[in-house]
Order: structure tokens, then sequence, then C-alpha cells
């Protein structure tokens, strides 16, 4: 099994909460990473589960033993019983490990039923500091994270992630409340990829699907709740400057976009026009999941002003910010870094980064110059 940074993650927020829950896309590891950790585990969009689960439950409770529930969000009747399990023994920890596949903003129930006893972790596909293979780190940005989807079994790209989609769109999704037709969410999947790493304009997008703006922004925030998709919003500091407040919309897997945009190869990748911008969505992705998975707080962001200067990353970690600039380049030139100054300069970071494809990084902890591979290295220290 690959070792996945979360881990000690998990370990630490079952050791201080009575309930974890364990949330990402399908497929990303949920379900091997918890069966790690011991336990009854029930999957419960299994009927055969929900009963067992049912029948159990008194003598479950009781026991001393984790209890797994993987996709929980299909049971949502359990959450009331969570709740009263762990009001008769608020001081006992690490009773409850709960997987789910969409997001708590389209879990009302959860919200309702276990604010203040519940502990969220977010499993991302896999980054780049698990997988231990260069072969495998050099396929990461082609094929996606996901373990089965081609960074460890070449093969199964992109035919992996044209199933996945499918699946997504004509059963998970609508399940999940999602109220447009399979074919109009492929459709607006696929406007997304070719809109990945812009501004996002719902008026836009609506009026060539003949939606309104309301409707769009709706679906899209299923394909966030969902994990598809990630929403990037404008960093807005208090400068003299008019600024862009617009999100930029991105695939958090840059396998699921490069399937969709129909690229099956990397040299077919780098032909594309918009291979800079996938790049880019890519290193955002890597970067803020080390950040999640260190356990560290933080809040993300895109910074452009009306005049187009520009920030690719802007994160926010307690009273830090730090700044990303994402350049899909192997001699990054001074005038990059330059220009990263006076961008920077605007918004009081303390860290400042241009992430290329460089051989070797130059510059210090707060002013530096490097790959992706020596990035996530260097976050862990700082």
């Amino acid at each position: 099994m690959l070792e996945r940074s979360i881990r000690h993650v998990v370990r630490k927020r079952l050791a201080a909460y009575p309930a974890v829950g364990l949330i990402g896309p399908r497929q990303c590891g949920k379900t091997t990473l918890a069966k790690a950790f011991g336990g009854a585990y029930f999957d419960l969009e299994q009927d055969v589960d929900r009963l067992r689960l049912d029948l159990e439950w008194q003598s479950l409770v009781s026991a001393r033993k984790l209890i797994v529930l993987d996709e929980a969000h299909a049971w949502p009747e359990i959450f009331p019983r969570i709740r009263g399990a762990i009001d008769e023994q608020r001081k006992r920890n690490g009773r409850f490990l709960m997987l789910g596949s969409v997001s708590p903003e389209l879990m009302t129930r959860v919200s309702e039923s276990l604010a203040g006893r519940l502990s969220l972790v977010e499993l991302t596909p896999l980054l780049m500091g698990e997988v231990a293979m260069d072969a495998q780190r050099q396929r990461l940005w082609l094929c996606g994270g996901f373990p089965d989807g081609g960074v460890l079994s070449p093969r199964r790209f992109p035919g992996w992630q044209q199933d996945y989609v499918r699946l997504l769109t004509r059963r998970d999704l609508p399940i999940w409340g999602l109220p447009a037709k399979p074919q109009v969410t492929e459709r607006l999947l696929a406007m997304l990829g070719a809109l990945h790493g812009q501004l996002w304009n719902a008026s836009k997008v609506g009026r060539s699907m003949g939606l309104d703006f309301k409707t769009v922004n709706t679906y899209l925030d299923y394909l966030e709740g969902a994990f598809l998709i990630r929403r990037l919003q404008p960093f807005t500091p208090n400068v003299a400057k008019r600024l862009v407040k617009s999100p930029k919309v991105f695939f958090r897997d840059s396998g699921l976009l490069h399937a969709l945009m129909g690229v099956s190869s990397r040299e077919e990748l780098l032909t594309q026009p918009w291979v800079g911008a996938s790049w880019e969505g890519f290193v955002i992705e890597q970067v803020l999941g080390a950040l999640s998975s260190s356990g560290r707080e933080f809040r993300a962001y895109h910074f452009r002003t009306s005049d187009q200067h520009e920030l690719d990353l802007v994160v926010e970690i307690g009273n830090e910010v730090w700044a990303f600039e994402i350049k899909l380049t192997t001699s990054p030139s001074p005038a990059q870094m330059e220009h990263l100054d006076r961008v920077t300069d605007l918004t009081d970071a303390k860290r400042r980064v241009l992430v290329t494809q460089v051989a070797n990084p130059a510059g210090s902890d707060n002013r530096l110059s490097c790959n992706l591979v020596h990035l996530l290295q260097v976050i862990k220290g700082w």
C-alpha cells in the first residue's frame, strides 16, 4: 500500500475528536487508507452492510473498536444515531471514521447532526511526494493522481478517466442532488475544460448553454462539492489599484482535464495552447494538497489587478501570506522574478516563489526560484 502523507493527520484527529470525516473524490484512496486503521468496516451504499450495522449497533458503540462508515452520506439516517452515541460518552475519542465523496456543504445532515463532534480531513488524489518512482512522478501531471488512473499503470490513461466522468455524470451527481441531465453536465464539464485556469463568467457560460447564470453557478457548486472543480477566489488586500473580483476555475485533477480535452500523451500535451494553464493548475493542487496533508489550516486565492498584475496563487496561513507565480519553463529569467517582486509587494506577502521546471533552486526561503519537487520539500519546513 502506498504511504499517504495525510495518514498522520487522521490519526491525530482521531485522538482528539469522537468522529473524523475523511472526505475527497471517489477513487482517491479513502477506503484503502481507512482500512489501514483497523476497526469494523461498513459500506453504507450496500443494503447488506446497512442491515448489519443496524443489527450490531448497540454492541459496536459499546465496544472500544473504531467504526468505519464508508460513503456515509448514502445513509443520512445514521447521523442522528452517531450523535446520540457520541453524546452518551462525550469524552471518548476516535470512535467513528466516516468516509465521503461529497463535501459537507452538500451534506446538510452532517452539519446539522455532528457540529462540534466531527473533524474533517480531505484526502486528495496522489501527490508528488507519495509516488516513489521517477517514472511515476513524470506521469503524474499527464495522468493525474487517481491511483487507478494511470500514474501507477500507464495503460489505464485516459480510458479510466473517461469512465470515471461518465459514472459521475450519469449516476453519482444525480444521486447527490444535481438537477441537470447527464448530457448537460457532460457539456458543462467540456466547457470547464476549455476554461481551465480562466476567470469564471457564469453569464457567458450560461448563454452558450441556454441557461441563466444562477443555474450555471448552482451546477458548479455540485461539481465543486464532488471535488472535481476548484474555484480560486480573488485575493483582495487593501491596495489602491482596482482588483479583478471574479474567481478562477480549475479542474482539480490534471488527468481528468487532459482526458476531457482529448490528450492521451505527454507529447500531445506539450503542443496544446493551454498547456501553461494545465501546468498552473497542477502545481496549485500539489501545493495545496501538501499543505492539507501537513494538517495546516489555509485559505487559497488568486490575485489580479485591472491592469494585468497577477499572481497565480496566494495562500494565507495564519497571519502569513505566501505568493506564487507559476511558469512552464526550464529557464526562468530575472525579469520574471522582478515582475513577481513588483506584484507581490502589493500583497505584503512574507514569502514569494517563482515555480518553474528549473533544475536547480536559487534564492532564500522568503524569495525563491525553484521546481515543484524542491518547493514541496521546503514547504514542510515553513
